[in-house]
């Protein structure tokens, strides 16, 4: 199948969701330094790294298609937590996440003739969790290159006691915001 967009992204949840939807496209990840700025806001961050990851795409490309870009972050009141930097740092964030409501900000970035960009944000619940149940998520491999050191859609989601917006999004695309940034390229999804 002919590709219709470049994916700016290694995450393998970002291909599953795009194949989810049937469309089709080429890998070409980039990496960049996700330091957020002084003083950034949450919403800033993931907006301005998804919209880097789109331009150095296609000026590294030079190519015709389209490049799609997102950015995941999770965000517990003003801190910004991205992947994990070691055992330490996710059993960090997986302590400060227990018992609360944080939020999961996914922005997207679509690079063509124009920019179009998008956002999502949901509101994660942990119930509360047990220093043994921290350990042995940490053990599993799961969180050691996950946003917040957790995956949703994996064994991490038996620590979630509610959600309220988009599931897509808290993986790491979400759906119906892309679809409708895809739909501005004149590719529909639903034929």
């Amino acid at each position: 199948m002919t590709a219709q967009i470049i994916l700016a992204s290694a995450s393998p949840r970002r291909r599953e969701l795009l194949d989810q939807i049937k469309v089709s496209y080429r890998v070409h990840p980039v990496d960049l330094d996700e330091t957020p700025l002084a003083n950034e806001s949450p919403l800033d961050y993931v907006q301005r790294l998804a919209a880097e990851k789109s331009a150095a795409c296609m000026t590294l490309l030079g190519d015709s298609l389209p490049v799609l870009a997102a950015d995941t972050a999770v965000v517990l009141g003003d801190l910004i937590m991205g992947k994990p930097k070691d055992k330490a740092d996710a059993l960090s964030m997986l302590r400060q996440l227990s018992g609360k409501t944080h939020q999961v900000y996914s922005a997207i970035s679509l690079r063509g003739r124009e920019h179009y960009q998008a956002i999502s944000i949901t509101e994660v619940t942990f119930r509360s969790l047990t220093e043994h149940e921290i350990s042995a998520y940490w053990h599993s491999g799961e969180p050691a290159d996950k946003a917040g050191s957790y995956a949703i859609q994996g064994r991490g989601g038996v620590f979630v006691a509610s959600i309220n917006g988009s599931f897509s999004g808290v993986v790491g695309l979400p759906l119906f915001e892309t679809a409708e940034l895809l739909s501005r390229l004149g590719l529909g999804l639903i034929q």
